[in-house]
């Protein structure tokens, strides 16, 4: 549960919003080293696309941590940073019993994800000639670069946005609706709240997608059946144990993606 009788809304909002800048300057330095000259839209330069994509996100960010601050402490989802912002408790000592769980559920969702592409292949071979999981010029300088904005971006910035914000927005808004029972809401509104948002993380990944290949049915359910299975873990994870645990597991998720990537440089 949220202790926050300690902490201002201010100070709460604050330290959810600065824990998501790293994974938000990841991203724009990504962009920076990675983005060829002929893949710059007309009008900006490089650094100010890099830049125009850290604000969009910081935005997105902000929205986020102020919704997910309002909403989460009603709906009685814990995070140990907001608790820690309130009363100064040491995050690694509650966050530690969570850790082997939310690594190991991580990684092995991980695991899952990778073997239902390669079940999946078949079906959009035509549409995405290699697996998403690897980039398409992949080369280690490139897998190496990418790995700050998997670990951060994805593990720490995007539960920001969709367990800390969207997930406690949507439980909050179900439980309003069922009448605000005393206990909280219920697991039925809590798996809808989870499902939606996951379902929401896969549709998220699709305009990145289109990027480099061209979207179609087929290649669009994939993609957000894979990244919602993920999802709804992570979301578990936000619902039984904490925020944090499921940072952890996203950003454990990426382990076996990493060295897939890894592997495929080396061989390819």
């Amino acid at each position: 549960m949220f202790r926050t009788d300690h902490a201002s809304f201010p100070k709460r909002f604050g330290v959810t919003l600065l824990a998501g800048t790293p994974g938000i300057l990841a991203l724009s330095g990504y962009i920076y080293l990675t983005t060829p000259a002929s893949a710059v839209p007309a009008g900006l330069s490089l650094p100010l696309l890099a830049v125009s994509a850290g604000v969009n996100s910081l935005l997105l960010l902000t929205v986020a941590c102020l919704v997910g601050t309002y909403t989460a402490p009603g709906v009685d989802m814990s995070s140990y940073l907001v608790g820690w912002a309130g009363t100064g408790d040491d995050i690694w000592r509650r966050l530690r019993p969570d850790v082997l769980l939310a690594v190991s559920l991580g990684v092995i969702g991980g695991l899952l994800i990778l073997l239902l592409d390669v079940a999946l292949a078949p079906f959009i071979a035509q549409d995405l000639p290699q697996s998403a999981i690897g980039a398409t010029d992949a080369t280690v300088v490139n897998v190496l670069v990418y790995a700050p904005v998997r670990f951060l971006y994805g593990g720490i910035t995007e539960e920001l946005l969709l367990r800390y914000g969207l997930m406690s927005a949507l439980a909050f808004i179900g439980w309003v609706l069922t009448g605000r029972q005393s206990g909280g809401p219920g697991s039925g509104v809590m798996w809808v709240a989870i499902i939606i948002s996951a379902v929401l993380f896969g549709i998220g990944h699709l305009p990145a997608l289109a990027q480099s290949v061209g979207l179609t049915p087929a290649l669009i359910a994939r993609t957000i059946l894979l990244n919602a299975i993920a999802g709804v873990l992570f979301g578990w994870l936000y619902w039984q144990r904490s925020l944090e645990a499921a940072m952890v597991a996203h950003a454990a998720f990426h382990i076996p993606l990493v060295v897939l990537s890894l592997i495929q440089v080396a061989i390819l």
